[in-house]
């Protein structure tokens, strides 16, 4: 795979478009499919994503955009899927051409609702893709610090180590370095979890706990991490990892974080639907905690904390009484 490869992204919100932004620095043309109609048109006219990122200014004879996802798929052997986790099958569904012989990466951090997998056990179960196609992008990385061009860290998966490398290749830059790790089914599901326990961090916030509270959930949240994906996924990896501990503590602390914002919101005692309404983003938190707590029923590891969360979003606990309860549950 050169760089010469064609790369088509998937999706049209600020990760997305920090991935055209990151390719464009290593590639002369990306390709580029959104639903919007009215953000292509922008796009075309100015240059910019005008809902998401809108400062990242994009030289367009280096963007191919599509407004059909077929197209798109058959412009490219390497396609990065970056939408919201419980909009993938909705695309999907658009679809009418096929994947044999593509190379697809997620950049989704969260459940496929429709089926309650994982984005990589879900392109490998329901279109039969080997995983030896399959990778995963993840952080610790913010979309809004990629605008701004600030050093960021990647840590790319999969288990075509040659797949992994040139993917790096291919997103590395000035200001993005990047590693590779084999471990596909425990990033995905690390970047899945670092969504719940940034909104169990935002909800503590929320609720007026302070930093020393805040330091203590995030260690007994990355040991919590640590006990789910050994259950789900053995095999062997350092929690300690960027991919792993470090994009949890940027997800739970971060201004930029959506999840630890809309924890926020439910600490301070907003509802589920007016926290939506008012963040106006997908907070995949919400829907991985659904799917996690569920898994774990069968798994049984000890994750106190994604229980917590779990009540106070789908069975309505009061977030002071519930936290008061899980404080005694910490160490």
């Amino acid at each position: 795979m050169q760089k010469t490869t064609k790369v088509s992204v998937i999706g049209g919100g600020s990760w997305a478009t920090a991935i055209v932004k990151m390719l464009t620095e290593n590639l002369p043309e990306v390709g580029w499919y959104m639903r919007s109609a009215y953000a292509r048109e922008n796009l075309k006219r100015h240059g910019n994503n005008p809902d998401y990122l809108s400062q990242v200014r994009f030289n367009m004879n280096q963007i191919k955009m599509f407004d059909q996802i077929d197209d798109a798929i058959n412009y490219a052997q390497l396609i990065i899927f970056a939408v919201p986790s419980a909009f993938l099958q909705s695309e999907l569904d658009k679809m009418t051409v096929s994947l044999e012989g593509k190379k697809i990466f997620s950049a989704i951090k969260g459940i496929v609702p429709e089926t309650g997998l994982i984005v990589g056990e879900h392109f490998h179960q329901k279109y039969n893709i080997s995983y030896q196609n399959i990778g995963v992008i993840t952080g610790p990385c913010h979309a809004e610090e990629v605008a701004m061009e600030r050093l960021s860290y990647l840590t790319i998966a999969s288990q075509n180590k040659l797949t992994a490398t040139k993917m790096a290749e291919l997103l590395t830059s000035a200001y993005i370095k990047t590693s590779i790790t084999n471990d596909i089914i425990g990033t995905e599901y690390a970047a899945m979890l670092k969504n719940v326990y940034a909104l169990a961090a935002g909800i503590a916030h929320g609720l007026g706990y302070g930093d020393n509270f805040q330091a203590v959930l995030m260690s007994n949240a990355i040991r919590e991490m640590k006990r789910f994906t050994k259950k789900v996924w053995k095999t062997k990896r350092n929690i300690n990892n960027s991919a792993y501990l470090g994009d949890l503590l940027v997800t739970g602390y971060s201004v930029f974080s959506r999840n630890r914002t809309f924890g926020s919101m439910i600490g301070k005692g907003y509802t589920v639907k007016s926290a939506m309404m008012e963040l106006k983003m997908v907070a995949e938190g919400y829907y991985a905690a659904k799917t996690a707590y569920e898994l774990n029923l069968k798994n049984q590891a000890k994750t106190p904390i994604l229980d917590s969360v779990y009540r106070i979003l789908y069975e309505n606990i009061d977030p002071k009484k519930e936290f008061e309860l899980l404080t005694g549950l910490l160490d």
